[in-house]
């Protein structure tokens, strides 16, 4: 119980909203980062605003001139809190795990500096608690990119089936779970619906957030059969569920008074960090970047949810700019010819060539070439010309694209392993993959980037990460050990990404082993010399 030391800080806010007494100012960190040390605790059936919490918002609310300015946004927060029952011994347990994180409140804090005054904002407008601006916390710690084992991605973490239902565009270019304005509708969206299921009750519609409706549900309804009460904290529910709606109640007393719990809480200003950039057409997102005179990096942290290196062709879109970097980059915009905001290349259609070919040599889609060139079909013919959209830079360049961070996670060095690379063949999967290798198939999935649910595709290469005592055959191997010298005789329809898809190896590698030029034509009874992994086919 931890309730005796809630009243000195309502206290406080009382007397300063009404004498008007100035705010107590927390200790900043670098770059504004915000430290969550826990907050007094209010009984089970007392909302945290009945306690104080709010009368210095209030008092700004009602135009009160002695009112306090809320000038940092954890104070803004803190006022806002509105859902019961932290007195519980779950909470409590959450809450001595959470107050010794020491750095980890630093570094959630400049996670969530960019995002923050967004999310309360939101919340307030549609009158939520803002315990609520807290829940990226629990979910990913406010990781942009954070993409979970069950596939959720982005803060609110969302799984691709609920993010569409929700309105989330998830394609090739671009994933709005992932993008923190999209996301944040939505989950509130969620949110609402959930509470206003649920009659009011917070507890459970957060429950359902993590587990499901239909989950919540069921165990209430077992629980009325019984005779038991249906209160979130009398309800048998997945492990993780126990836990979560926990975890959200010990982080928002942590915010609410971080110096009484050795957790020091940097300030970040109560005002917008960020402001949305329309667009009606493509943009190279190194070209955004360099209008704005802000790093690709940094971009791509502000904007999540593109996962490649432009926006993709169907506008509308929207960037996410630092405020001070917004009239710079309009001014600068407007002086760069439209033409200019996307690098196109012009692709002469060689005999034989197919959509999918062309697509996978530039690494767009079939979508993206159709779309581009006003083509209905997947017919195309050998001599006409194709506008291919194109990078401006390097690829390495584009540093937090899909691919870029993929790569990241493959290269990772994993302590006491030695790494091996595997080409997905038909049939594949990762329980089949992560047998084969003696691996888990969670943590092969988590190597590469992905979740254990996504599709595989032929000829995608996987890194696998053996113990130095692994005992199977393809482990031990190397890669000489696994390379074979084949020669293929081209059959009538052949074509070299068909051939490159059936070998699992690259359409280059085929070129460069071959000596074609591109754009040559296979000939029925060509001779292909080819170097492949005799572990990743089928056919030899």
């Amino acid at each position: 119980m931890r309730n005796a030391r809630y009243w000195p800080l309502a206290a406080a806010l009382v007397l300063a909203g009404c004498a008007g007494l100035p705010q107590t100012e927390t200790a900043s960190g670098p770059d504004g980062t915000t430290d969550d040390a826990h907050a007094p605790s209010v009984s089970r059936d007392t909302p945290f605003r009945e306690h104080g919490l709010t009368a210095a918002a209030g008092a700004v609310e009602a135009g009160d001139p002695d009112a306090v300015d809320v000038t940092d946004l954890w104070q803004r927060v803190r006022n806002g809190y509105a859902i019961p029952g932290h007195d519980n011994e779950r909470v409590e347990n959450q809450f001595q795990e959470y107050a010794g994180y020491g750095d980890y409140w630093t570094t959630v804090s400049n996670r969530a500096r960019p995002y923050l005054h967004h999310i309360v904002e939101q919340l307030e407008a549609r009158g939520m608690p803002l315990e609520l601006a807290l829940l990226p916390v629990v979910e990913s710690a406010y990781r942009p990119f954070a993409y979970s084992h069950g596939r959720a991605a982005g803060i609110w973490q969302f799984i691709p089936a609920t993010g569409r239902h929700y309105g989330l565009e998830q394609n090739w270019w671009y994933d709005g779970r992932r993008d923190v304005v999209a996301a944040t509708d939505a989950a509130l969206n969620y949110l609402e619906y959930l509470n206003e299921l649920f009659e009011g009750d917070w507890l459970l519609a957060l429950a359902a957030y993590n587990a499901g409706q239909g989950t919540v549900s069921r165990a209430m309804e077992r629980n009325r059969n019984a005779g038991k009460p249906t209160d979130y904290w009398s309800l048998d529910l997945p492990r993780e569920t126990m836990n979560y709606v926990p975890r959200l109640l010990a982080i928002s007393e942590l915010v609410a008074d971080p110096a009484a719990h050795d957790v020091e809480l940097a300030s970040i200003p109560n005002e917008p960090a960020v402001e949305v950039v329309e667009l009606d057409q493509q943009i190279d997102l190194a070209l955004a970047a360099e209008l704005a005179g802000i790093d690709m990096d940094r971009l791509y942290r502000l904007n999540p949810g593109y996962n490649r290196w432009a926006t993709g062709p169907s506008g509308p879109h929207r960037l996410l700019l630092p405020r001070d970097r917004v009239a710079a980059f309009r001014q600068r915009l407007a002086k760069t010819p439209r033409q200019a905001w996307m690098r196109w290349q012009r692709h002469r259609i060689a005999r034989g060539e197919t959509l999918g070919e062309i697509a996978n040599r530039y690494h767009v889609t079939v979508a993206d070439l159709q779309e581009a060139n006003d083509v209905q079909n997947h017919i195309i013919r050998a001599g006409d010309h194709l506008l291919v959209p194109m990078a401006s830079r390097p690829s390495g360049q584009y540093t937090l694209t899909a691919d870029a961070r993929r790569e990241a996670s493959q290269n990772r060095s994993r302590e006491g392993r030695n790494r091996q690379n595997y080409v997905v063949r038909a049939g594949d999967s990762f329980w089949s993959i992560a047998q084969r290798f003696g691996v888990g198939m969670r943590e092969l999935a988590r190597w590469n980037g992905m979740a254990p649910g996504d599709t595989l595709a032929i000829g995608e290469q996987l890194t696998v990460w053996t113990e130095s005592s692994t005992g199977t055959m393809t482990a031990r191997s190397t890669p000489s050990d696994r390379l074979q010298s084949v020669t293929y005789s081209v059959r009538q329809g052949d074509s070299l990404y068909g051939i490159a898809q059936r070998f699992n190896v690259g359409v280059a590698d085929l070129r460069r082993w071959n000596s074609l030029r591109e754009g040559a034509y296979l000939q029925p009874g060509q001779s292909l010399r080819m170097q492949v992994d005799v572990t990743a086919q089928s056919n030899l």
